[in-house]
């Protein structure tokens, strides 16, 4: 089911369904859903430098990201959402296609949503090998019971 923004929900009810949605996308391989999730142009400021993305050139990044790294998972460990943005503290996590063993990266990204869709990010990343030391979130927008 596409996303919707409900006008009769709390703006913040809206981003945890997007959230929801984006989470699919990452982790099952749901790439038909990334038009309900990303506005036609992304702005992203992160290691490559600060650009804008179409939203079928995101969509590409994405999918070679998952090629070149089977498995790939987005741990998030804190998360928050105000009006019109988000934050998470996370990490990458996958197997090292040659040898097996877990691979991490931690980082902290913040987005700005228009229209219900990912509009802006800015994302700063830690070294390679790098995870958070508390327990992960169960979901990326639900905390652990």
């Amino acid at each position: 089911m596409p996303h919707q923004f409900d006008f009769g929900k709390p703006m913040t009810e809206n981003i945890r369904a997007l959230f929801d949605l984006w989470e699919r996308v990452w982790h099952e391989g749901r790439f038909d859903l990334i038009p309900d999730c990303v506005g036609s142009h992304y702005i992203r400021h992160d290691e490559r430098g600060d650009r804008t993305v179409s939203r079928d050139e995101y969509a590409a990044e994405l999918q070679t990201m998952h090629r070149n790294r089977p498995g790939i998972r987005v741990v998030v460990y804190d998360h928050s959402f105000s009006t019109g943005r988000a934050w998470f503290r996370f990490a990458f996590v996958w197997p090292d296609p040659t040898i097996g063993e877990k691979c991490s990266r931690a980082g902290m990204q913040s987005y700005r949503i228009e229209g219900g869709k990912l509009a802006e990010t800015w994302i700063a990343m830690l070294g390679l090998g790098i995870a958070w030391a508390d327990e992960p979130q169960e979901s990326w927008t639900r905390r652990k019971a």
